[in-house]
C-alpha cells in the first residue's frame, strides 16, 4: 500500500463535510445531461481513465531570465520531488507517473524504483538535458548540442540521450523526449541545412538506441534561447524528423512553444492525420513560452485542442502521452500542479461532451453557426461534480487545494529542508 503524504483522515473528514453538496451537484448535473441524451456514470468513468505525468521539475520554483525567488519547503533533491509528486497523485488521483529530467535527477535506479513505489508512483518519459553546461562535462553547449559544429560535442550530446535510454529501461520508462536549445542569434552564425543535417544524423544515433518497444518524442519551440533561428522551430519541422526517423519517432506539442494567434488545434488534428502525434506538454501562454498553469489564460483553447483528441479517440495505436511543463513563480507548485491537472481532466469530458453526429451535420451544411454553438454548448458546462465524483471515489480529494492547506504540508517539509539561495538568474 502507499505512503499517504497527507493523513488520510484528514482526506476523508474533508470530503465528508463536502459530500452532501456534492451528492445533489451530481444528481443535479446527471438530469442535465441525461436531457442531452449524455449518461453521467459514463463521463465518470471516462475521468477516472484520464491520466496526466508530472514533471519532476515542476515541483520546484520557477524563475525567468533575470531572477528567481525560491520559494519555502523547495524539494532538495529527486526524492523529495517524487514526494510532492506523491502529495499531487494522492489528493487528485490523475498523475500517477512523473517524468524525471537527467541528469538533474540522476540517483540509483533502485532506490528511484523503491521510493516511487513506496508513494504509489511510476514513471514516465525520460528527458535529457542538453541545453545547459553540467558540472566536471567536458565539452561545452554554449553554440549547440546535436547539431554542433564539432563532431565531438555531438558525439557527447548523444552519448548523454543513449545514457538517459539506459537509465529509464532501468525505471519502466518507455518513452524519450528530446529537447534542444540549438540555434542562431545573428544571421549567418550557421548555415540552416547542415545544422538541421547533423541534428538529423545525430538523432538517428539515438534513435537506433530505443528498446523495441520505446517512443522518440521530439519537441519544437519557435524561439528560446536562440532568437534568430532554432533548429526545430515548428511542427512542420518536428514532423519532417519523426517521418525521417521511423515509426518509433514522434512529435510531441508544447502548448506554450506558439506565436500568439497560432491555431494549435490545427496542428494536432494535423499530426493526428499524419499518425505523428506523440503527446503534450500542457501549460498556457499569453505571449510566447510563458509556461503558465494549464487553462489559466485560454480555457477554451484547450477545450478545442481535447475536441480534436476526442475526435480521434478509437483510432489504431493512437494513445497520445500527457504531461505538464510548467513554471512557477508566484504559487505553491504543489497547488499549481494540482489545478493543472485538474483543468486538463475537464478539457477532456468536456470535449467528451460534444454531440458529435450534430456537428458533423452542421459542417456538411456549412452552417457555422450551428457548428460553434455545439462546441460552445459543451464548454459551458459545469462538470466539476463529475471531475470531484471522480476524486472522491478513487481516494482523492473533493478539494485537493482546501485539503492540501488544511494538512499543512508545505509548513511541515519547510521544517526539514533548507531554504534555498535566490541568487543569480536563469530559468530553473
Amino acid at each position: 500500500m502507499a505512503t499517504a503524504m497527507i493523513d488520510p483522515a484528514l482526506v476523508s473528514a474533508e470530503n465528508a463535510r463536502l459530500e452532501p453538496h456534492l451528492l445533489r451537484d451530481y444528481a443535479h448535473l446527471g438530469d442535465q445531461l441525461a436531457r442531452r441524451g449524455i449518461k453521467i456514470d459514463a463521463m465518470l468513468d471516462k475521468v477516472a481513465r484520464c491520466h496526466v505525468a508530472i514533471p519532476s521539475w515542476g515541483v520546484g520554483t520557477g524563475g525567468t531570465r533575470f531572477a528567481r525567488f525560491p520559494g519555502v519547503g523547495e524539494p532538495r533533491h529527486i526524492f523529495d520531488k517524487l514526494e510532492d509528486c506523491g502529495v499531487i497523485q494522492q489528493l487528485t488521483r490523475a498523475t500517477p507517473n512523473v517524468s524525471l529530467h537527467i541528469p538533474w535527477d540522476k540517483a540509483p535506479a533502485g532506490d528511484l524504483r523503491a521510493k516511487a513505489e513506496s508513494l504509489g508512483l511510476g514513471f514516465d518519459a525520460m528527458n535529457s538535458n542538453t541545453f545547459q553546461d553540467q558540472p566536471q562535462q567536458r565539452l561545452s553547449y554554449k553554440f549547440g548540442s546535436l547539431s554542433h559544429a564539432d563532431a565531438a560535442v555531438r558525439a557527447q550530446a548523444v552519448e548523454h540521450n543513449l545514457e538517459c535510454i539506459e537509465i529509464g529501461a532501468a525505471l519502466g520508462s518507455r518513452a524519450l523526449t528530446v529537447w534542444i536549445g540549438d540555434g542562431s542569434n545573428f544571421p549567418g552564425q550557421q548555415d540552416f541545412t547542415r545544422q538541421f543535417e547533423r541534428y538529423l544524423e545525430s538523432l538517428r544515433v539515438i534513435y537506433a538506441g530505443l528498446p523495441g518497444d520505446w517512443l522518440l518524442f521530439t519537441e519544437h519551440k519557435m524561439y528560446e534561447p536562440a532568437f534568430y533561428s532554432t533548429v526545430v522551430q515548428d511542427w512542420g519541422t518536428n514532423y519532417i524528423i519523426a517521418k525521417e526517423l521511423g515509426p518509433q519517432a514522434m512529435c510531441l506539442v508544447d502548448l506554450g512553444h506558439h506565436a500568439p494567434n497560432v491555431n494549435i488545434e490545427m496542428i494536432v488534428a494535423r499530426l493526428i492525420g499524419q499518425c505523428k502525434l506523440g503527446g503534450f506538454h500542457f501549460n498556457d501562454s499569453k505571449y510566447g513560452d510563458d509556461d503558465l498553469d494549464t487553462g489559466s489564460i485560454d480555457p477554451y483553447r484547450l477545450f478545442l485542442v481535447f475536441n480534436e483528441l476526442v475526435e480521434a479517440e478509437g483510432r489504431p495505436g493512437f494513445s497520445p502521452s500527457h504531461m505538464l511543463d510548467q513554471s512557477h513563480n508566484v504559487t505553491d507548485p504543489i497547488e499549481s500542479l494540482m489545478v493543472s491537472a485538474m483543468e486538463v481532466q475537464r478539457a477532456y469530458v468536456l470535449a467528451s461532451l460534444v454531440d458529435r453526429a450534430a456537428l458533423m451535420a452542421a459542417q456538411d451544411a456549412n452552417d457555422a453557426m450551428a457548428a460553434t454553438q455545439i462546441l460552445k454548448t459543451a464548454f459551458r458546462t459545469d462538470v466539476e461534480p463529475i471531475l470531484a465524483m471522480a476524486r472522491s471515489r478513487q481516494g482523492g480529494a473533493v478539494d485537493p487545494v482546501v485539503a492540501y492547506r488544511k494538512a499543512g504540508y508545505r509548513a511541515r517539509v519547510a521544517d526539514i529542508r533548507p531554504r534555498v539561495s535566490g541568487a543569480g538568474g536563469g530559468i530553473v
